[in-house]
């Protein structure tokens, strides 16, 4: 390979790196006066237009995302034989590659370290991207003014080309690839990239990263990978799903695996819940202080039924309450519920599962965020295809702050409530899930709070669901 002396207006200093289609060159900036990287299409390709369009497709992809969890882009150009180039930040700290060619990082940084994986991947998910390679070579690091960057780089273009071109090669990186990318003719989505998100865990963190050895969870049921010493041991329970065989029992997307992961990290036992991320012991240094979910108690009325103000006998008013099957809620002050269904929820005998939409305005709350209102469902499926835990783990807010989750039990039933506020949208979301005690199922509930409900007035309305 000729090393070429400019691109463009660059003056090219090194190679970098090169692969099937592409070549990435260090180069010169003279009027931003920096380095920069030059990613080049491969001579091989030069003449097929899929091959070019995909190429400009990633680069334009990457200038409409234009995050700082991911490579940018500053420009596009070409060259004088016709093959496209583009002009992307340098990652001078290297590639996560080179880093454990030097040796494992130590546990706590290796962990810290996923997260933020997690997290630049999260990026590409909420923007419906699949990035099908995720592996040491394709996380690289760039310094600056404040702490080290973690940036994903190569949003899976080979992989792309190889279904668009007809290739017969493998949709992936041995090792690192979830088993359906191997099949030409399965769905490959966001649990693929969960899948590498689980085995970079694994190289990161196993205590024998070539064999990624296994030991048996009997209590839950699975094989769970074997991680060195200090490692927290929830860890091991979230890259065991992630890395399931099957799609169906992997975390739905990389901000799932992100929550679960956290809260693995930050308790002291038990198993991944899904808002951990608020927890003191794993506060990201890089972000702003989390906002604080309001607290101030609100007290919950009910509706009169049938009584008046001047009810002679003193007694206590019955409350309003709404019904869906077994599934029964009692009202706050004010509010009104929708008998519905829960869509994609499907009970035995072929019916949607009992669910209720409860607010001052039923009918608006999906759509408005400035109404506050539920959803409660209970599901008999769920509760035989996950936890309670597990189930929250599968609703994470990646753009809200997570307050440490926390248990209450009400109405007879043990709950897990987490709690998100949020920089847009709906400013408070709480998600919690519990189970019946008896074999209903797994009763769900995702609440937007009044201005002035606290906890308060969310275990008020947890207490008034009921079964049977």
């Amino acid at each position: 390979m000729t090393a070429p002396t400019r691109i463009g207006a660059y003056r090219v200093e090194r190679l970098l790196g090169a692969g099937s289609f592409a070549t990435v060159w260090l180069a010169y900036d003279p009027v931003l006066d920096g380095r920069v990287a030059i990613k080049v299409l491969a001579e091989n390709w030069s003449h097929d237009l899929r091959v070019r369009e995909r190429f400009l497709d990633e680069a334009r992809l990457l200038r409409r995302l234009d995050h700082d969890r991911l490579i940018r882009v500053h420009a596009v150009g070409e060259l004088p034989d016709g093959r496209p180039y583009a002009v992307l930040a340098w990652a001078d700290g290297g590639s996560l590659r080179d880093r454990l060619a030097r040796g494992p990082l130590p546990a706590d940084a290796a962990v810290t370290l996923l997260d933020e994986i997690a997290a630049g991947v999260a990026v590409l998910h909420r923007h419906g991207v699949v990035h099908r390679d995720l592996t040491p070579g394709n996380i690289l690091f760039r310094s600056g003014s404040g702490p080290e960057r973690v940036l994903i780089a190569d949003l899976g273009l080979a992989k792309a080309l190889a279904a668009a071109s007809g290739l017969t090669a493998r949709a992936g990186t041995p090792g690192y690839m979830a088993p359906e990318q191997d099949d030409p003719l399965a769905l490959v989505d966001t649990r693929a990239d969960v899948f590498g998100l689980g085995r970079l865990g694994l190289r990161l963190l196993a205590d024998a990263p070539a064999s990624a050895g296994v030991r048996v969870d009997r209590r839950a049921g699975r094989v769970l990978p074997r991680l060195r010493a200090g490692v927290p041991p929830g860890v091991a329970a979230v890259l065991g799903r992630a890395t399931a065989a099957r799609p169906a029992d992997r975390y739905p997307d990389a901000a799932a695996f992100r929550t679960a992961l956290r809260h693995a990290a930050t308790a002291p036992a038990g198993p991944p819940l899904p808002a951990g991320a608020g927890s003191a012991g794993g506060a990201d240094p890089r972000r702003p202080r989390r906002r604080r979910i309001a607290s101030a108690a609100l007290a919950v009325l009910v509706v009169a039924l049938g009584a008046t103000a001047g009810d002679a006998a003193g007694r206590t008013p019955a409350p309003a309450m709404a019904r869906r099957g077994p599934l029964t809620v009692v009202l706050p002050a004010g509010w009104r519920a929708d008998g519905t269904g829960w869509a994609g929820q499907y009970g035995d005998d072929g019916e949607l599962e009992p669910a209720l939409v409860v607010s001052p305005e039923p009918g608006r709350w999906a759509a408005d965020p400035q109404v506050p209102g539920a959803f409660v469902g209970l599901s008999a499926g769920t509760a035989r295809r996950t936890t309670p835990e597990g189930f929250l783990a599968e609703r994470p807010h990646a753009d809200c702050a997570a307050a440490p989750v926390r248990r209450t039990r009400q109405g007879g039933v043990d709950w897990l409530v987490a709690a998100y506020a949020c920089p847009q949208g709906r400013p408070v979301i709480i998600e919690a899930a519990g189970l019946d005690a008896g074999p209903a199922g797994l009763l769900y509930v995702q609440l937007t709070p009044p201005p002035a409900g606290g906890p308060e007035f969310v275990d008020a309305l947890l207490a008034g669901v009921r079964v049977g």
